[in-house]
């Protein structure tokens, strides 16, 4: 009934590229750049491209892995696919196709015109089509513009048509009847099945349709004991069915999964795996922005500037400080240097050089993390001390409990869910903290914990901040495990008095298998009979005395607590071996595709976008964050949409209305949420994917990714408008906002800008808000480097210590603009060279580099050479090697290192002092080309 963009339409938002064609590069930038995609500097995430040189990356949504495109001239070089973390080339392709990102432009064409001449169209119930047809044009007749539906069933049945209908067709040509039956009676529980299947005649085959291969080995690991796998009478097929049939003629059975598991179906198409970028540190230094030198305090980061010493021109980072002293950091010692992160109001003031602010907070903030780190660790070796549940082994109840999963577990998901059974399975007490976004799939994962304790014998709390989401996760809980013998409670105010009785009363009996709630768990009244398993939601959300009673919980009971803020990974990797912590980091399918619009507040386009959205059966956010005018609002949107049913919530109602109004969203007794930022993000709402954000140019960027995140988080494809005030003038940084929440994707490049709070946030919610502080005084990085080392020095181990070798030789070495022209990319891989530990890890760079950006130019080459001298220096624990005047100067550390070099060069190399040798210069060593090689063969290497 919708008209669809006519074919020469779509073909105009398709492209096509073989290796060997020639393509016009500046067009095609211009194509990218107008069907939706981004130019960031390094392509991260579907929707991106990267254009450096002769070299094109690009990531479509249609592709498993993002493309390079190389090219000489104009002609296409080679195509290959690249990796996304190390961005290396992964395999050459000879071809690709790829659409626009773009919603395609409204056309007035049918969809009949898109088949072919023998297709077959298959009508199934045209009475229901019939009646369906026209509700849904008397729903549209006021917002779009659509096809008579009499015309759309005239070209459906003129081409080749088959009709389905159960009681029959009348009088439409030649007829087939086919004998079916329903299976309504393996509609139980596995065993039921098992046994169903196995009374079949011998001559009967099973098939059992699943959506994934991955359900079909799942299922198959459940059955494959079973004798009726064995006589190979039932077979897995993968495809959709929502309820399965007995085909008597054919004497076969086909069962969907709904019938194996009790469950309905959730269709969902097969899905691109799209790798998650793990977050890292923020290096995109722009200038302006401050940094922390570790040596000198809190400085402002100016740009990069080329120097050249007696002849050695590199690169140097210019950092300015108190009274506008300058400190020139070398590009090779950008490790010195860090993005200062602490927190949304910390602006703190310049460090003065040679001050001793920086000294004292410094001190601080190393003694903090001495003492935290101590704590934890003490925390940690108690815990270990005394003896934990050791939970019996995946048991084919388990097996049959993870089979039943309707989806495919992400990698992150997979992993998450070993390392919680293992940890569940050992006598060693559990307490790991789970990490991710809403829809990440956390909730499954705490499942599969409380299934296996449930299964071994004991009783699992769920504990949640809100009484909402208490309820949400309550639902879950009672559907996922509805096939099993699990008794599911819940300890809410949405709980009458005599269930709450009944629960509590369950629990002390052992009658109730997990009890679900808000901190009432946490209550003097409720006694478990066998507590073996605790799950906490955001534990930081709780208050003090709420956390004392948990912790007498706690005693002897393992622990997994959920976070739906995002751990860094530089914090993860400081408490390696103090904190367990699994990090969910793949994101859902469709998490990255919202579409974005800035307009101004126009109601037929609000009108368009609500109607779009009911029609599908969806749900919206209106956020408007005045409270005054909130009903005024409302009444306005009721007016565009006079059938929509809409309710108000916002902060200033009773807790228990706001509460009932959220629950009545969750539920779908409403549609259309008019309501401030209030709003829970911890909700999760499958059927939301429409928010309008009214007077977006109030909002930060941080908050308007964050609103924006609210939807998108299913398959639809989900929309987001930013309203501006039709008579409103916006200022250049509204505007820029505005402008960057349109054209960066959930989470691109400007993903980075709304974690930024976030990190400090996660931080703040591992640590404790007494570490806030310290972070905000020596910078969120610099924090981390302190906490790792404290951590080292407690276990035991060396610090970590960057490789610092001085070297000063005439040559040019730098990455020069024009090979790599963007500054973060740059800054990147400056900051990635100092990192490089072993040869191998400098090939590696060398290849990379080479890949990335194109042929070597020699002040690249220099750089790398001068990294492997750099290793080679400190095999012979050097400091420092410098030409100056007629000598070769080599600073050392280890006297007898340098006695034995000297004895390896026969002499050349003379020790001045306790710190210092020398070795006359050859002639022609001014030359560059020749001074690493005759360096190299005095350190006598090859």
């Amino acid at each position: 009934l919708q008209p669809v963009p006519s074919i020469d339409q779509l073909n105009s938002q398709h492209v096509h590229w073989q290796a060997g064609s020639r393509i016009d590069l500046e067009s095609t930038v211009a194509w990218l750049l107008a069907n939706g995609f981004h130019n960031t500097s390094a392509v991260q995430l579907p929707g991106e491209f990267s254009h450096r040189g002769g070299i094109l990356d690009i990531y479509s949504p249609e592709w498993e892995s993002p493309v390079r495109i190389e090219l000489w001239d104009d002609e296409i070089e080679s195509i290959r696919q690249f990796d996304l973390v190390s961005q290396r080339s992964l395999s050459n392709l000879s071809e690709i196709s790829m659409s626009s990102m773009r919603s395609y432009r409204k056309g007035d064409a049918y969809l009949t015109d898109y088949f072919e001449t023998d297709d077959c169209t298959l009508l199934v119930e045209m009475g229901a089509i019939d009646l369906q047809g026209r509700e849904y044009l008397k729903r549209s007749a006021e917002f779009e513009k659509c096809h008579g539906l009499r015309d759309v069933i005239k070209r459906l049945t003129e081409q080749r048509c088959l009709l389905l209908n159960a009681l029959g067709p009348g009088d439409l040509g030649r007829v087939y009847r086919f004998k079916t039956e329903s299976v309504d009676r393996f509609h139980g529980s596995m065993e039921q099945v098992r046994s169903e299947i196995a009374a079949l005649p011998e001559t009967h085959e099973v098939a059992i349709a699943c959506t994934t291969a991955a359900e079909a080995e799942r299922l198959f690991e459940v059955l494959r004991e079973d004798p009726i796998v064995d006589r190979n009478r039932l077979t897995f097929v993968l495809g959709y069915l929502s309820s399965g049939f007995h085909w008597v003629d054919q004497q076969s059975v086909v069962l969907s999964l709904g019938e194996v598991f009790r469950r309905s179906q959730i269709r969902r198409k097969k899905s691109i795996k799209h790798k998650g970028k793990a977050l890292d540190s923020f290096t995109d230094l722009s200038s302006g922005d401050l940094v922390v030198h570790l040596a000198h305090g809190i400085g402002r980061y100016r740009g990069l500037e080329l120097l050249d010493k007696d002849g050695h021109v590199e690169e140097h980072l210019v950092v300015e400080f108190h009274g506008g002293t300058k400190v020139f950091v070398p590009a090779t010692r950008i490790d010195l240097v860090q993005k200062y992160i602490g927190g949304k109001k910390s602006r703190p003031p310049l460090a003065r050089i040679g001050g001793k602010t920086w000294v004292k907070h410094k001190r601080a903030a190393e003694l903090a993390v001495k003492d935290m780190a101590a704590e934890m660790l003490e925390l940690q070796a108690a815990r270990l001390a005394r003896p934990g549940i050791s939970f019996k082994r995946d048991s084919h109840w388990q097996m049959e409990f993870d089979a039943s999963f309707p989806y495919e577990e992400t990698p992150d998901q997979a992993t998450a869910i070993d390392a919680i059974k293992q940890d569940m399975e050992t006598s060693r007490p559990m307490d790991r903290l789970l990490c991710g976004d809403v829809g990440f799939g956390k909730t499954e994962v705490a499942m599969r914990a409380a299934f296996k304790a449930i299964d071994s014998g004991y009783q699992v709390a769920v504990m949640v901040p809100t009484t909402v989401l208490a309820e949400q996760h309550y639902i879950s809980f009672v559907q996922r495990m509805a096939q099993f013998p699990i008794d599911v409670g819940r300890l809410s105010r949405f709980a009458s008095t005599a269930e709450q009785k009944e629960v509590l009363a369950g629990l002390e009996s052992g009658g109730v298998d997990i009890v679900v709630g808000t901190h009432r768990v946490a209550s003097k009244d409720v006694k478990f009979s066998n507590l073996g398993l605790v799950i906490i939601d955001e534990e930081q959300r709780f208050g003090v005395e709420v956390k004392e009673r948990l912790k007498s919980l706690q005693s002897n009971v393992e622990l997994l607590t959920l976070s739906a803020t995002p751990i860094p990974r530089t914090l993860h990797m400081s408490l390696v071996g103090v904190r367990d912590i699994s990090n969910l980091e793949t994101p859902p399918e469709d998490r990255l595709a919202v579409e974005t619009r800035v307009v101004r507040f126009q109601e037929e386009l609000i009108r368009e976008a609500i109607y779009r959205e009911l029609n599908r059966g969806g749900q919206i956010y209106f956020i408007h964050n005045r409270v005054h005018d909130i009903d005024q609002i409302a009444a306005k949107i009721q007016q565009i949409a006079p059938e929509a049913r809409i309710r108000i919530g916002h902060g200033q109602m009773h807790e228990s209305d706001l509460e009932q109004v959220m629950l009545d969203f969750v539920q779908h007794r409403c549609d259309i949420l008019v309501a401030t930022t209030i709003v829970e993000n911890g909700l999760d709402i499958p059927n939301a994917n429409t928010i309008f954000v009214n007077e977006a140019n109030r909002y930060g960027l941080a908050d308007l990714h964050q609103l924006r995140g609210r939807v998108g988080r299913y398959k639809h494809r989900a929309y987001c408008y930013m309203l501006i005030d039709p008579n409103l003038h916006v200022t250049p940084d509204a505007a820029r906002r505005l402008h960057a929440i349109e054209e960066y994707s959930q989470m691109g490049a400007g993903f980075a800008i709304a974690m930024r709070d976030l990190e400090i946030r996660g931080a703040g919610n591992l640590l404790g808000s007494q570490q806030s502080g310290h972070i905000a005084a020596v910078g969120y990085e610099f924090y981390c480097h302190l906490l790792e080392n404290a951590v080292r020095h407690l276990k035991k181990q060396p610090p970590k210590l960057a490789i610092d070798v001085e070297i000063e030789l005439p040559g040019e070495a730098f990455l020069p603009d024009d090979y790599i022209p963007d500054i973060r990319a740059k800054i990147d891989c400056y900051r990635r060279l100092t990192r490089l530990e072993t040869f191998e890890d400098i090939e590696v760079m060398r290849q990379e580099l080479t890949d990335r950006f194109g042929k070597l130019p020699m002040p690249v080459l220099r750089l790398l050479e001068l990294a492997a001298l750099k290793l080679e220096a400190t095999i012979w624990q050097l400091s420092a090697i410098q030409l100056e005047g007629g000598f070769l100067s080599l600073k050392y550390t280890n006297p007898s290192r340098i006695e034995q070099l000297a004895r390896q060069t026969n002499g050349a190399l003379r020790i001045a002092d306790h710190e210092s040798a020398y070795v006359t210069v050859e002639e022609g060593m001014d030359d560059p080309d020749r001074v690493l090689p005759w360096v190299k063969s005095v350190l006598q290497l090859s």
